[in-house]
């Protein structure tokens, strides 16, 4: 081997350990990359879960008083109508009460109702004789002089009281009604204290 040669031989080799160094610090270098970005990569990853499973916990949170907000309407709303009923039921056992309670019934509220002692009642054309007794009975027991109309009103039950323009409405379907406004509150509470 010559001095050329030598010299040749020599670079090579410090070239070639150059070559390695530089080789090495880039796969250092890019090993470094790498690791960063798989860092970086993971903790987006981690965030994006917590933003998913976060919002997907609020979304089923929504969805649940959604759903309970639904239940407590259908729960009201059926207790609407149940007391609804029980005072449908009331206005029914009133009107088919046995004639002899009915007309005690009517006579009472006649003489209540009654103002001047003169006016006269209008039963439905179904109640006209049970009517009658309890006029006659009304103005027996409270010296009044009411009076059975010739006409007939279009009520279920009761009556109207009528002298001259003013009418006083003892109908039962109003009676009921305006007792509903006054005790729906208590009856909600009876039928669904538990």
């Amino acid at each position: 081997m010559n001095g050329l040669e030598r010299i040749t031989s020599r670079i090579e080799a410090e070239a070639k350990s150059e070559i390695d160094g530089i080789l090495e610090a880039g796969k250092a270098e890019t090993q470094r990359a790498v690791d960063s970005w798989r860092e970086r990569i993971d903790a987006e990853s981690r965030a994006l879960a917590e933003r998913n499973e976060k919002a997907a916990a609020e979304r089923e949170e929504r969805l649940r008083s959604a759903a309970e907000m639904d239940a407590r309407k259908t729960i009201l709303s059926a207790k609407q109508e149940m007391v609804e009923e029980a005072y449908a039921l009331a206005l029914d056992k009133l009107c088919s009460l046995p004639e002899d309670e009915m007309v005690g019934l009517l006579a009472g509220l006649l003489a209540r109702a009654s103002s001047t002692g003169t006016e006269e009642a209008l039963f439905s054309a179904g109640d006209r004789d049970v009517g009658a007794k309890a006029v006659e009975k009304a103005n027996a027991a409270s010296g009044k002089h009411l009076t059975l109309s010739g006409e007939s009103a279009p009520i279920r039950g009761g009556f109207i009281l009528r002298d001259r323009n003013v009418e006083v409405n003892c109908a039962f379907e109003t009676l009921v009604r305006l007792q509903k406004t006054e005790t729906a509150g208590a009856v909600a509470k009876l039928l669904f204290s538990a």
